[in-house]
């Protein structure tokens, strides 16, 4: 999503913008809807995330293919083979070239077992951004811990929300009525990826805790993946909505109550500043997005980064709080500022220094999973 927002920005000031991906149906109906150009390579599933597919090398390729149209900046969004590849045709072809941090892929590895292959994960990722001259972070917290690994010339991009879409204003009363929810009932909401990496056990261990208190309390869970399954056989009795987008997703969030997110692993988590938006009580960690925007008690809830247990303890006591609304309130004020336009240009004003022609309409290339 930050992706397709920066490229959203860069086309409205005129520049021309080519998307390089493993084939993809969803894909080539976004890039021939918003008139962008695509160049296809194969790819295959990531293993144990079957619905994301990397990139295979093809480094000659782009490089016949870039001297022939040629960007005037390459920026790698993928650190995987084919970002490398990239990486080498730019190179090559003597490009000015920039990267992107989006996951933490070394620290996902303890999830699908193969923790153990942590050290090489992290030198991979090393020598994919230390090529670029440089590497957008979503957070100070992300910078720090790149830099600890020995990443160099880090700069923080960080992530708008648009508050025109996610607010307050797009509770259904209709959608609620669906989920067996009367507008006294207490909603829980989650929405990600549903798979193991989310922590998703803690976060149905605090909806527990509050359903103590609330026995008539729903639980909402937007989002699809390797974990769905199971959660369906385990849970009945959840209201599972599958991935959902726009005006829909942005009335899936406002017309809960509350957003549980207990992930460890992000970089940033978009979701918890549409959530804010969208006018939620939210209880998350005190790191990344969470940690920057929730101010604890006053707009929202967070709890030390790794506190399990004061995490599920901190959902059962807010619980028995009879009134959100002010949280609810001051966490709609706390991110209406974050816009993706100041974004776009902080991020026009670092490139434009590694182009050849700062002042010229450019055009970019992008290597993305």
């Amino acid at each position: 999503m930050t992706l397709e927002r920066m490229v959203d920005g860069w086309q409205s000031r005129g520049h021309a913008v080519e998307i390089v991906a493993p084939a993809r149906e969803d894909r080539a109906a976004y890039v021939a809807n918003d008139g962008l150009r695509l160049l296809s390579v194969p790819g295959a599933p990531i293993p144990r995330y079957n619905d994301l597919r990397f990139g295979f090398p093809f480094a000659g390729r782009l490089k016949r293919h870039w001297r022939k149209n040629r960007p005037d900046l390459v920026h790698i969004a993928t650190e995987g083979p084919l970002g490398w590849s990239g990486i080498r045709a730019a190179e090559s072809l003597s490009l000015p070239r920039v990267s992107s941090y989006h996951t933490h892929f070394h620290q996902y590895g303890s999830h699908y077992g193969y923790g153990f292959l942590r050290g090489i994960v992290s030198r991979w990722l090393r020598m994919i951004h230390n090529r670029t001259a440089l590497t957008f972070v979503p957070s100070s917290g992300v910078l720090d811990e790149l830099k600890a690994e020995g990443v160099r010339n880090l700069r923080v991009m960080s992530r708008g929300v648009d508050t025109g879409l996610f607010n307050p204003a797009k509770r259904n009363r209709e959608l609620r009525a669906s989920w067996q929810a009367t507008e006294t009932t207490r909603v829980a909401i989650y929405v990600g990826r549903l798979a193991s990496e989310k922590n998703l056990a803690l976060t149905l261990h605090a909806f527990a805790a509050m359903r103590e208190h609330y026995p008539d309390m729903r639980m909402v869970v937007v989002g699809d993946g390797p974990e769905r399954k199971k959660l369906e056989q385990a849970h009945p009795e959840f209201i599972f909505a599958g991935m959902r987008k726009g005006e829909d997703l942005a009335a899936h969030y406002a017309s809960a109550d509350c957003f549980l997110f207990g992930s460890e692993t992000e970089t940033f988590g978009n979701v918890v500043t549409e959530a804010m938006a969208s006018g939620l009580l939210v209880l998350g960690y005190d790191y990344a997005a969470a940690g920057r925007f929730i101010n604890d008690g006053k707009n929202g809830l967070i709890v030390p980064l790794g506190d399990r247990a004061g995490f599920v303890e901190k959902a059962r006591q807010w619980a028995q709080i009879a009134d959100w609304q002010p949280l609810r309130v001051q966490a709609v004020e706390a991110v209406k500022l974050l816009s993706w336009d100041r974004i776009v240009e902080d991020y026009l004003e670092e490139v434009k220094l590694i182009v050849e022609s700062p002042k010229a309409r450019s055009t970019a290339g992008i290597l993305k999973n």
